[in-house]
């Protein structure tokens, strides 16, 4: 199916064409039908799925549908979103498929000055996108008013949960319409979600593309087992590889982080390290330098990298292997997007093994292990990594996979559900 099957507007399918896009992922192609409908709808999806465009194309098609000719524009649709770096980049993807529309869009989020931001807000828009802490505080100060949103997106249920924000959003809904289209994502359902769902949705569609996204037979992955005390100068031993231009690097605390950087940089490695302790603009620019190869790698933690979105990101290093698997899928999703060789790499010590089984079970494949480096671990199992078979695929808007097999420090692991 193309773009054009979905009874897409032409200024937005001129924009998806400019950007090289022909062809809608799974949740595209369930939501934008929906949507276009006016019905709500909840969305089983992570990261990497292409849900973002799944919900800002039909919200930009119905809002151009029904202009609103005050000379002031006002605020239409509301997506709230749980990190400040989606926040940006749900932003600019409003901005990127409504080029050829009138409608603006613009951002808030907090760590920064938020005069910008509310003069933004007084020239008026139409889409505002935005994390909860900063909606509330400008809502507070009477910046910001709600009576007029005609679509309400939640997006990252799940993470809301788990940063606490949960109250924040129940506030939110006690002052939205009660008439408005609302749609509804989360990776997943855990049963306070669900409760928020319904309180959230009227007679809600559900789509669930939870499968394909743990689906990730298209990027190399590999084992690297290590002892904890080595897994940084291996980090530096894989790093004399010329051919890995950027790499985003993954650990689990910010600490952590911070150290691995400061290694990298006494090294002679650009590096840049980004977590919640790190001032918004400090962030921004470290996303920045790291988009235009100024930097060379990014260590980050889960939450700081949660919807970082870099074109033509060849390699994902996981120098601490995640405890909870469905981490793991969305840390290589960072990699081989839109058609794009990708290849991710994990540093293993003994007491991360359970956390590897955990991980293969849910992926449904051993990971093919790399025994060619200087620092092994004693007495490690390894298995033979299954051989690639070639694919093709449309390029597609998503932060998913890579569409094309590599080989790199052995044979790729060809991992399907």
């Amino acid at each position: 199916m193309l773009f054009e099957s979905l009874n897409i507007i032409e200024p937005i399918l001129r924009s998806l064409k400019q950007e090289g896009y022909t062809q809608p992922t799974p949740i595209q192609e369930e939501a934008i039908p929906i949507i276009l409908q006016g019905a709500d709808l909840l969305g089983c999806a992570q990261t990497g799925t292409g849900k973002t465009a799944a919900f800002a194309v039909p919200i930009l098609q119905l809002l151009n549908q029904s202009r609103n000719f005050d000379k002031k524009k006002k605020i239409r649709s509301l997506i709230v979103t749980p990190t400040r770096e989606l926040a940006i980049q749900i932003d600019e993807s409003f901005k990127t498929y409504g080029r050829f529309t009138n409608l603006n869009s613009t951002v808030i989020f907090g760590g920064v000055n938020q005069n910008p931001q509310v003069n933004a807000l007084r020239n008026g828009v139409d889409i505002l996108v935005a994390t909860p802490g900063r909606l509330l505080d400008l809502m507070n100060q009477g910046h910001i008013s709600l009576r007029d949103i005609e679509f309400f997106v939640l997006d990252e249920a799940d993470r809301m949960l788990d940063m606490g924000f949960i109250h924040d959003i129940k506030k939110l809904l006690a002052v939205l319409p009660k008439q408005r289209q609302s749609l509804f994502f989360s990776a997943t359902m855990p049963s306070e979600i669900v409760k928020l769902s319904n309180t959230i949705l009227q007679h809600p569609i559900k789509v669930e593309v939870t499968p394909d996204a743990l689906t990730a037979d298209t990027v190399s992955q590999f084992i690297y087992f290590v002892d904890k005390e080595n897994k940084l100068p291996l980090l530096l031993e894989v790093l004399k590889d010329p051919k890995i231009k950027t790499a985003l690097v993954f650990t689990r605390t910010k600490h952590g982080a911070d150290k691995i950087a400061k290694a990298l940089v006494r090294n002679n490695i650009k590096t840049e390290a980004i977590h919640g302790n790190k001032a918004q603009n400090a962030r921004q620019r470290a996303l920045s330098n790291f988009k235009d190869r100024t930097t060379r790698v990014l260590v980050a933690t889960d939450i700081a990298a949660r919807g970082i979105d870099v074109d033509d990101l060849q390699y994902v290093i996981n120098f601490d292997i995640p405890n909870i698997a469905e981490t793991y899928v969305h840390r290589i999703g960072r990699t081989g997007r839109a058609g794009a060789d990708g290849t991710a790499f994990s540093f293993c010590y003994g007491e991360e093994k359970a956390f590897l089984k955990d991980i293969e079970k849910l992926i449904g494949n051993k990971i093919p292990v790399v025994n060619d480096h200087p620092f092994p671990l004693i007495g490690t199992e390894t298995e033979p990594a299954p051989k690639a078979k070639p694919q093709q695929h449309h390029r597609q808007i998503t932060g998913g996979y890579a569409d094309k097999q590599r080989n790199n420090y052995g044979k790729p692991a060809n991992v399907k559900r």
